[in-house]
């Protein structure tokens, strides 16, 4: 009589992840949106009164979240491409700044007009992400590395384009003057509570989930940072799409560096400074999984409302940038633990 063979190997299997309809793995789908909520919530719970109104909620309060999370959340937007592809770029602020010191340097210094002004900056700032994403991609040194070289490389830059100085924009007619048009990036829409470069920062983000979720190129950014060994033999390009990541992200640090001088109406070569962890942040409690593969832009807009929310909350209680510091810092480790706990560990390349 003929014995059939036990699978031995299926009982000494490991156990599988969890699978992605249990609660846990609901929660980490939609992290972003229920820390969001949360954050409202306690906003309103904890903020203080005048006159019997809720300051989180008074209008002018509210136009200061969106126009504090504008810059950092454009940043973000070109990280969550980065780090889908299972890349990181550290350099982001300080080409915030050395897009800040461009613009400025070119509209007050040289003279420029608007439109070639910005061209110049976005083409510096792509070109500088291309530029690391080759370095990273070709020699094989860890984007760590190389974006943490970019970031000390891009604040050189930035001191030699100001001669290390503090660049003021002023408006009006003649030299050293800028065209009255730039100013309209400090300005506020509908009842002076909309800010202008909100409005950027939104038209961006609509762009973004377009291009990641609703094109062949987004299709790769996925299939580049979940398996980068199948998507090479399925013939996907993958030099061509981890360098085109870091030039999406110069990109955005650009626009984000040109919009931080029209608010502000100046360049400085320390502008930026520390923006970077910001927008990493604001894409790791978005959902984007570090190890690359996962992620929704729509996670990262409402985990930059988060975090914009939650350091505005805390200002209104007079609480202490070091513990703003810590809460931001609890927030990212929570979130990364939450998709290490439901992705069994992480996922070996």
């Amino acid at each position: 009589m003929t014995v059939a063979p036990t699978n031995t190997a299926s009982k000494a299997a490991p156990p599988a992840a969890r699978p992605r309809g249990s609660p846990l793995a609901y929660l980490l789908r939609f992290q972003s949106l229920f820390g969001l909520v949360l954050v409202l919530i306690g906003g309103i719970i904890f903020s203080p009164r005048r006159h019997g109104h809720i300051l989180f909620l008074a209008p002018e309060n509210v136009a200061n979240i969106v126009r504090s999370i504008s810059e950092t959340g454009i940043l973000a937007l070109g990280m969550t491409f980065v780090i889908i592809a299972a890349g990181i770029d550290l350099s982001v602020g300080a080409v915030l700044g050395l897009g800040s010191v461009l613009t400025a340097a070119l509209l007050i210094n040289e003279g420029w007009g608007i439109a070639s002004t910005i061209i110049v900056v976005l083409i510096a700032g792509t070109l500088f992400g291309l530029a690391q994403g080759a370095i990273s991609t070709r020699l094989r040194i860890q984007a760590f590395i190389v974006t943490l070289a970019g970031l000390q490389a891009a604040r050189g830059l930035a001191l030699i384009a100001s001669d290390n100085q503090f660049i003021n924009i002023t408006y009006g007619e003649g030299p050293n003057n800028a065209p009255a048009g730039f100013a309209i990036l400090g300005e506020r829409l509908f009842g002076d509570t909309f800010p202008v470069a909100t409005l950027v920062f939104l038209l961006l983000a609509a762009v973004a989930t377009f291009v990641l979720n609703n094109t062949r190129y987004g299709r790769y950014v996925f299939a580049v940072g979940g398996n980068e060994r199948a998507a090479r033999l399925s013939g996907i390009p993958v030099e061509w799409v981890k360098i085109s990541v870091y030039g999406l992200s110069g990109l955005c640090a650009a626009i984000a560096g040109i919009v931080h001088a029209g608010q502000f109406s100046f360049g400085s070569p320390n502008d930026g400074s520390g923006y970077e962890l910001n927008a990493i942040a604001a894409v790791v409690i978005g959902g984007t999984d570090l190890f690359g593969g996962a992620g929704t832009m729509t996670g990262t807009i409402a985990g930059s409302v988060m975090l914009g929310a939650l350091a505005n909350i805390l200002q209104l209680n007079d609480v202490s940038a070091a513990m703003q510091l810590l809460a931001t810092g609890a927030i990212i480790v929570l979130a990364a633990a939450l998709q290490t706990f439901v992705g069994g560990g992480g996922r070996s390349r």
